[in-house]
């Protein structure tokens, strides 16, 4: 019986999770990373070693690639999904809470995003800073190294302005310069609000590209050559 006659099976990761190829990109995950059985990952999806991608968790690259660097956490029914024209990005040693939304912006290694908390297209969280449990993070906002966001609470600007959740007005002031139809959506800012209907028709364009979406078989979820040699 020789080695011919009986390949050694090649490595698989994932096995059970769903690899989706889109935008004729399939996820690159290391052998040593974990993806539980019922999480997503579809399209350009980087995720480094020992990084841990639990229950229910969709890391979706709509346009954009995402990169999950070494020693991620990403808790159960996260969210993070790559745009374009922006970075996704989670640095090292990053702990992503569950039911946390993330879209198009940087969260920088040694920081913590609690359960439930959102961070916007644009917005940079710098290394060690804390977004605590249901916290907002808005667009095109810079969140520096050791602040922690509180508990519900809003961050908008450059250096962030941290927020009450009561505070209305304040909160309105400073999220107009932000330009959250402009990052978000692509269309100008109107004193009638957003259009809705060319919104929702600019999403359903970007989103038919999933017509042509493959579900990657288990066999085929090989791991990428990310692990150090230690």
């Amino acid at each position: 019986m020789s080695a011919d006659e009986y390949p050694v099976p090649l490595p698989v990761v994932g096995r059970g999770a769903m690899f989706v190829e889109h935008r004729l990109k399939s996820p690159q995950v290391s052998e040593s990373a974990y993806i539980a059985p019922t999480a997503v990952l579809a399209g350009d999806i980087t995720v480094g070693p020992h990084s841990r991608v639990l229950f229910g968790a969709v890391i979706t690259a709509e346009g954009g690639p995402v990169q999950i660097g070494a020693n991620c956490v990403i808790m159960e029914n996260a969210v993070i999904r790559g745009v374009p024209g922006q970075e996704t990005r989670i640095g090292d040693d990053a702990l992503i809470g569950p039911h946390a939304h993330l879209t198009g912006c940087v969260i920088e290694g040694g920081s913590r995003i609690a359960t439930g908390a959102v961070v916007f297209t644009g917005a940079r969280i710098e290394a060690g800073a804390e977004v605590e449990f249901h916290a907002v993070v808005y667009v095109n906002t810079v969140v520096p190294s050791g602040v922690a966001v509180p508990m519900g609470w809003f961050a908008g600007g450059q250096p962030a302005e941290l927020v009450a959740p009561g505070d209305w007005d304040r909160i309105r002031a400073i999220m107009g310069p932000l330009d959250y139809p402009g990052t978000v959506f692509g269309v100008a800012a109107s004193g009638t609000g957003t259009p809705m209907s060319d919104v929702a028709r600019r999403y359903a364009r970007g989103l038919a590209l999933h017509h042509r979406d493959h579900v990657v078989p288990d066999e085929r979820h090989t791991p990428s050559r990310q692990d150090p040699q230690s």
